[in-house]
Parts: C-alpha cells; structure tokens; sequence
C-alpha cells in the first residue's frame, strides 16, 4: 500500500487471483456530481475494470459505481468511462508497457486520500490455470504452518 493511504473503499481480489502484478501506480479519478458520494458509501465495483491509454490519456473502464440514492437528475451513467490522472511520464511508460503482449492494467484498489478518491492500478500479466492453482496451494501452506506455529506458542 502506497504511503499515507486513506480509508479503503473498494478491493480487487479477483485481478489478484488472474493476474500477477508487476507494478503499482496511484491515480486520481475525474468524478461527475454524486459519483463522489456514491464512492464514499462504499457502493462501487472494480471486478471487471480495466485501463486504457488513448492519445496521451489514460481512461478507466467497466468500474461500476451505483447511482447516489438521494441524487435525482443529477445521477450519473454508473458504468461510464473515467479519466485518470497521472503524469505524462507516467502514461507514456503505462502506454509502453502495455504495448507488450499479455500485459494489461487493472484497478486494484480505490481509496480516500485527503478527500480525494485515488485507484491503485497495477501493470498486470495474466496468470496460466497451473500459476493459479501453484498459489492457492501456497497460500493453504502457509496458513497451515502458521495454525502449527500458533499452537506451538
């Protein structure tokens, strides 16, 4: 987790699970009217996000946040494309990377920081079936080692 994060919102468990993630950048996000307050209600979904770099800019797409309950007119489209922000430097290296095959960009994580929402994206290479289950198999281990030692204490 980047330094100084805020208060957690959403979590992509499943890109953990397909993906193996190679690098991590912090990113703000262009918001319409509620999408702020929706977000601060816990109410989004980054299951079947995913980033793209088109002209210099880098968009999210597929990251659902629900309308706002008491929003009326001003709702917005809780699927709609969002910009991100991040330096040109940034984008430039995120567009190269990607330029290689197998190598996509994922929303990880959205967080507050400072009153702001910020998605943790990451640089991602699809896992084989065989990957995935070598890290299940891994986890279960360490989870058995670690209830052995606990008795052990």
């Amino acid at each position: 987790m980047p330094k100084g994060e805020g208060k957690l919102i959403a979590q992509n468990k499943k890109a953990r699970h397909d993906y193996t993630i190679i690098d991590t950048v912090e990113a703000g996000v262009v918001l319409q009217g509620t999408e702020i307050k929706s977000i601060r209600n816990s109410r989004v979904n980054l299951k079947d996000g995913f980033v793209k770099v088109r002209n210099g800019e880098a968009f999210l797409y597929n990251v659902h946040i629900s309308p706002y309950d008491q929003g009326n007119i001003f709702n917005h489209d809780p699927l709609r494309t969002r910009k991100l922000l991040l330096h040109k430097k940034q984008i430039a290296k995120l567009a190269s990377e990607t330029k290689n095959t197998g190598i996509t960009i994922v929303p990880l994580k959205i967080y507050l920081k400072d009153g702001f929402a910020k998605v943790l994206i990451g640089l991602a290479k699809g896992k084989r079936e065989y990957d995935k289950r070598e890290t299940l198999r891994r986890k279960d281990q360490e989870r058995q080692i670690s209830r052995v030692m606990k008795n052990f204490q």
